[in-house]
């Protein structure tokens, strides 16, 4: 224990504990942890952690919060243990990781972690984490956010939602990353009204939805792909998992799937389900160009096709621009994303954009910054960039589009 976080069991009993290597590297839980609690918190080592839990200054603790960077991963049976006690003695588990492989943090939250919150700690976040440790216990077992429940408002409903689908046009221009943080974002766009959304991750082979989230792919996926035509509401609630009950989504399958093994019928009865019962459908495409990748782009009304600042980039709108026309298909629909855009001082790099859309004789509507390593860390921690990292530029212009759609799906429906 520090001298300066001195335990006390008399009128102030401690009801929380920060464990870690030295709590000093986490300048910003101590912070957090002094707003929580104010004096009514302590600080452990790894190695004292176990022992004062059978103390009887323990009894009154609530929780742990166990601060862990990459050098601690070499410990992870240590810190298995210290949560392996906690959970035996009642109490619950935060634990706060800074550059932590994905691998060792879901081995931590296996072995009983009740919640994860990445270093540096989101706004209020500590908060946020504390207060889903005091909410009351349901009735009936629920699944943690790693393992979400089917989203309850997906009943019956003739919502009529707008389909919003996303294709990459080459790898790495950030259509996942775009999909999931455009979804969130709309999820959360109202708060006094929140719209009902859903995410959909077509992509069978590869589709990282539910890496980006840190949700479970359910077997239900597969088995509803394999016989869309017995699928009525409750096989397509029962396929969807939960996202902090505010986004359900559709993860891809479990296993790696062949892309024509659904057919367009399939696609359109699973998109027809989901335009029921939401008022937003975002749907993360694969890069490759199916024969039902024509249901897609005809059922939704905006098809955003992400790219960047390159020759593979400009070489791949160009094909699918053709192939599209080839086809009578409808182009007018596409809406290009260019990732990675060229900073608002950077006038060489505006330059490249305008030459670029004239060559391709297309309009780039939305240019999407770099928002740099925290964009990877949130996706490894499996959180959207706006709990993540709120004030990320990415974040901002992602919440800017998301607002501005709202806004106008709001005008239409008003309208009509």
């Amino acid at each position: 224990m520090t001298d300066n976080e001195t335990l006390q069991t008399d009128l102030s009993p401690v009801l929380a504990c920060t464990i870690s290597r030295d709590v000093q590297n986490f300048d910003l839980l101590i912070e957090d942890m002094e707003a929580a609690l104010g004096e009514q918190w302590g600080d452990l080592g790894f190695t004292e952690a176990k022992a004062f839990f059978n103390q009887p200054e323990a009894e009154a603790l609530e929780f742990v919060a166990i601060a862990i960077d990459e050098t601690d991963e070499e410990k992870l049976v240590m810190l298995g243990e210290i949560i392996e006690t906690a959970k035996q003695k009642g109490i619950k588990v935060i634990l706060i990781a800074e550059d932590v492989s994905p691998a060792a943090l879901h081995q931590l939250l296996r072995q009983g972690a009740d919640e994860f919150v990445p270093y540096p700690l989101p706004e209020n976040e500590l908060q946020a984490a504390i207060d889903r440790l005091h909410a009351p216990e349901p009735s009936e077992p629920v699944m943690t956010q790693a393992a979400a429940a089917p989203m309850a408002h997906a009943a019956p409903s003739n919502r009529d939602g707008v389909m919003l689908a996303v294709h990459g046009l080459a790898g790495g221009t950030g259509a996942t990353t775009f999909a999931v943080n455009l979804a969130w974002e709309l999820a959360i766009v109202d708060k006094a009204n929140p719209p009902k959304v859903c995410l959909i991750d077509l992509d069978l082979q590869y589709g990282s939805v539910a890496t980006f989230l840190d949700l479970p792919r359910r077997e239900a996926i597969f088995e509803l792909w394999s016989d869309t035509e017995s699928m009525d509401d409750d096989v397509f609630k029962q396929a969807l998992v939960s996202y902090e009950d505010k986004l359900s989504v559709f993860t891809a399958p479990s296993e790696m799937l062949p892309l024509d093994l659904i057919s367009s019928s399939d696609v359109i009865a699973v998109l027809d389900h989901a335009r029921r019962h939401f008022d937003y459908v975002v749907i993360d495409m694969p890069s490759t160009m199916v024969q039902w990748t024509e249901a897609v782009l005809n059922a939704a009304q905006i098809y955003f096709a992400t790219l960047e600042l390159d020759m593979r980039s400009a070489q791949n709108a160009l094909r699918v621009k053709r192939a599209l026309q080839a086809e009578d298909l409808p182009i007018e629909k596409l809406r290009y994303v260019l990732n990675r855009g060229p900073k608002f001082t950077d006038l060489n790099g505006k330059s490249r954009v305008k030459r670029l859309a004239d060559s391709l004789d297309i309009s780039i509507e939305v240019q999407l910054p770099d928002g740099g390593k925290p964009v990877t860390q949130g996706a490894d921690h499996g959180l959207p960039l706006a709990n993540a990292a709120a004030k990320n530029p990415l974040r901002k212009e992602i919440a800017k589009l998301a607002s501005s759609l709202h806004e106008l799906g709001r005008d239409e429906a008003e309208a009509a």
